[in-house]
């Protein structure tokens, strides 16, 4: 099986969050997929095989299925932008109708992923109390302006807002009890974000549901977050930049769009190079 390795969310031609594409002519059996993922290592692979005017779509990463991954759908629209060329690209997931828009320039592609409907709750005291202990923080150390909650794009993700910029570089969590945290909770991420203004966020996603310790560019989390912003009425005025990876010595760029209208599919951007 032919693995494309695309780094996603590049800043300019460093960065990015890896990830496989494959495109096939028909999907190989699930574990072989699965198997594939766990090969490749990445946080996600995306598998695509075309049906009628669309791309149907499956995303593994190394130790379960995801239903959407954001940077594997921008690694996808770089894929089929260099095989087929520049344009919109309907795929259909697993339970959702979403798209990606590719265009090659040069050795960098750019890409806008359209996302699921979005959503979001207020978190359960239990679960920030949890996810607190986790990460060793306190609830002084949470930034009111954003309550922590659960924002959806497709998937779960809890939101915690930080104070400090510190707080979010000295991130450290015990990978076997964010697991079981995570997947007991029906978490895909953990989305820790510092708001250096309005429009610049700095972001964290640990992924111990998936076997990743950190996600280095969350796509759907980014949707999801967009989503939240939108319900407790942020001064986001129409679009954020989501700076990630940083911590982790491989910065990534996500700009995100988001409509006025309340539940809306949010457009995530950002440019794609080839690994191989």
């Amino acid at each position: 099986m032919d693995v494309q390795k695309i780094a996603a969310f590049t800043n300019g031609s460093e960065g990015g969050n890896p990830a496989g594409v494959a495109l096939c002519n028909t999907f190989p059996p699930a574990e072989d997929m699965q198997r594939t993922a766990a090969e490749v290592g990445f946080s996600e692979t995306a598998f695509a095989v075309p049906e009628g005017a669309s791309w149907r779509v499956r995303y593994f990463a190394p130790e379960l299925e995801v239903p959407f991954c954001g940077h594997a759908t921008i690694a996808l629209g770089a894929a089929l932008a260099s095989r087929y060329g520049a344009g919109i690209y309907p795929l259909l997931l697993n339970h959702v109708e979403i798209s990606v828009e590719g265009k090659m320039d040069g050795d960098l592609a750019s890409a806008v992923l359209q996302s699921p409907k979005t959503s979001s709750s207020p978190a359960p005291a239990e679960l920030v109390d949890a996810a607190l202990r986790l990460f060793s923080l306190t609830a002084h150390d949470l930034d009111q302006r954003i309550a922590p909650a659960i924002a959806n794009a497709g998937e779960n993700h809890l939101v915690l807002a930080l104070r400090t910029r510190d707080h979010l570089r000295e991130m450290a969590y015990d990978f076997t009890s964010g697991k079981e945290l995570m997947l007991g909770q029906g978490l895909c991420t953990i989305t820790l974000l510092y708001a250096e203004h309005d429009q610049l966020l700095h972001v964290r996603n640990p992924f111990a549901s998936g076997g990743v310790y950190e996600d280095a560019a969350t796509g759907a989390a980014a949707a999801a977050l967009a989503g939240l912003l939108r319900d407790i009425a942020w001064p986001h005025h129409g679009h954020v930049d989501i700076h990630q990876g940083d911590d982790m010595g491989v910065p990534s760029r996500l700009h995100v769009e988001i409509s006025p209208i309340p539940g809306e599919s949010i457009r995530v951007s950002g440019t794609a190079r080839y690994m191989n």
